[in-house]
């Protein structure tokens, strides 16, 4: 190992990259920026910001966060390819700290779709490594699928990673598949057995398939690894990845056991992954560790009696640790703007003052028809702001149901200054109101995801409502809150049609805006 502090467990968030690869999960390019700057500012020691060849728009979103960066090395990922490499230095160059990373799949099945021999792969782990060291001095390298690479040959392709010029060999469990034992075990083994592996840092890369990430991540580290690659609320492809708040507050709450620490302010977690699932369109579960709604709820009986006689009898870590505020009522309709913006700034929320009277305004009708007003709907109303001026916009809505016969949902919209109403008959109000609005604005966009939670308790608790589209390859997600979940529906649908709308343009038409395939190779 390098002479970095040796308890020190270095945090790569790969949010934007490997998280984003979720599907339906694609986030815009001001949601990029704007969660690439929490990460910064949370302390993440390293930020993958995404893979620049695979597409323009990844492209100028890695290299403006590279720009903007204050502490955090921004990292591009590239596959074992020339051009992918070129394309990746260009995009994080402008870094304080830029660190290229390379990879290729190693295992017999991932040998097998490039079609190379064990040598020529060998031949072209040293080439790329050796180029990217050549443009840059901080270069990982990844052997994908390495926990199903047959270990002498995973030993050999290390071996000539670290003599080619990488700093940080990153072992990725790319399908989930290992346990901890046996994670812990690899790198240990590895660290023993290839020379010159004490020069550099191991990193650990670990899938959820089978529900162990956060423990392979953290056996990794008792095996010497020393960087974790994880993402906020554990965002990624299939099951999704190692979640950066359970690692670091796993580090944290059991010192005793595990003696490493890492530079994360703890207590900006809350807000992230709330910022992380709005954008992304992905609901944090109730029973998510450590951010989920009921992570700090206690209902048993047995349970409030202890928690009320001593916290400690069953919370091992206090809410306001991960930045949880307490449920409060001091806010209602006769708060003024002054104390909204003190609210939403005890609350780990930051709004321009054009921001603040968007949401201000919604605030404002929501105290008027809601006897409490808790934080929770106060963070719900962030969420449902809009990125600025739309095409589409809700004038009205009014809808029919009941058991008689079908909903009917009469809507009016303005679109680009134009007045436009229709009505239509649907199987329930959000069928009748969905099929009213593509009457106004006739799209192909399909309908991935409809999803609805409740934001707090009783009949008159705001609905979130989170909607995902996708139309010729592009994907858009709408998110809006209400006390009436029609009209919340019908305004996240909107959003998802304005954010469509802006990609579209900013393609142009005839363009295929389907990403490259990572195993392209």
């Amino acid at each position: 190992m390098t002479e970095q502090n040796k308890d020190k467990v270095v945090i790569f968030d790969t949010t934007l990259r490997d998280g984003e690869q979720s599907p339906g999960a694609t986030m815009t390019h001001a949601e990029k920026i704007e969660i690439a700057e929490l990460l910064d500012d949370m302390g993440v020691d390293i930020i993958e910001a995404g893979f620049p060849i695979a597409s323009e728009g990844d492209f100028r979103a890695v290299s403006e966060i590279a720009e903007r960066s204050k502490n955090s090395v921004i990292c591009g990922l590239a596959r074992a390819q020339l051009p992918d490499i070129d394309r990746c230095w260009e995009a994080v160059k402008k870094a304080a700290k830029p660190r290229i990373h390379t990879f290729i799949g190693t295992s017999p099945l991932h040998r097998a779709i490039p079609n190379l021999t064990m040598d020529e792969m060998a031949d072209r782990i040293e080439q790329t490594v050796s180029h990217a060291r050549n443009l840059c001095d901080n270069v990982q390298w990844s052997p994908m699928d390495a926990t199903r690479t047959e270990w002498d040959y995973l030993c050999r392709t290390v071996e000539i990673a670290i003599k080619a010029g990488a700093t940080t060999i990153n072992i990725p469990d790319t399908v989930g598949y290992t346990a901890p034992v046996e994670s812990a075990d690899l790198i240990k083994r590895l660290i023993e057995t290839v020379p010159g592996a004490d020069e550099v840092i191991f990193a650990t890369h670990c899938h959820n398939d089978l529900g162990m990430a956060t423990a392979n991540a953290l056996a990794a580290v008792a095996g010497g690894a020393r960087q974790i690659e994880c993402t906020i609320n554990g965002l990624g492809e299939r099951a999704g990845n190692t979640a950066l708040e359970e690692v670091v507050m796993a580090l944290k709450v059991r010192g005793d056991i595990m003696p490493f620490y890492t530079g994360i302010d703890t207590k900006k977690l809350m807000h992230i992954s709330r910022r992380v699932s709005t954008v992304s369109g992905f609901p944090v579960q109730f029973n998510k560790a450590i951010v989920g709604k009921n992570a700090f709820a206690h209902e048993s009986g047995i349970h409030q009696d202890g928690m009320l006689k001593n916290a400690e009898t069953f919370e091992i870590m206090r809410p306001e640790d991960v930045g949880l505020a307490g449920t409060s009522l001091p806010l209602g309709k006769h708060s003024g703007r002054a104390a909204l913006r003190a609210k939403l700034k005890e609350l780990g929320t930051e709004v321009g003052d054009n921001q603040l009277k968007d949401i201000f305004v919604r605030f404002k009708d929501l105290a008027d028809r809601k006897k409490e007003v808790f934080d929770d709907d106060i963070l719900a109303l962030v969420s449902a702001t809009t990125d600025g001026p739309e095409a589409l916009q809700l004038v009205n809505l009014r809808v029919i149901c009941g058991t008689g016969g079908p909903a009917e949902a009469q809507i009016e919209m303005e679109i680009e200054g134009k007045d436009l109403s229709a009505t239509c008959e649907g199987d329930g109000p959000v069928d009748a109101s969905f099929k009213a609005v593509r009457e106004v604005f006739p799209n192909k966009a399909a309908l991935q995801l409809y999803q609805v939670h409740a934001v707090t308790e009783g009949t008159d608790a705001q609905a979130t409502v989170s909607v995902r589209l996708e139309e010729d390859g592009m994907i858009a997600t709408g998110q809006s809150a209400d006390t009436d979940t029609v009209v919340a529906s019908v305004r996240a649908y909107i959003q998802a049609l304005n954010r469509l709308i802006v990609r579209r343009n900013r393609v142009g038409p005839g363009v295929d805006t389907r990403e490259i395939s990572y195993k392209d190779v």
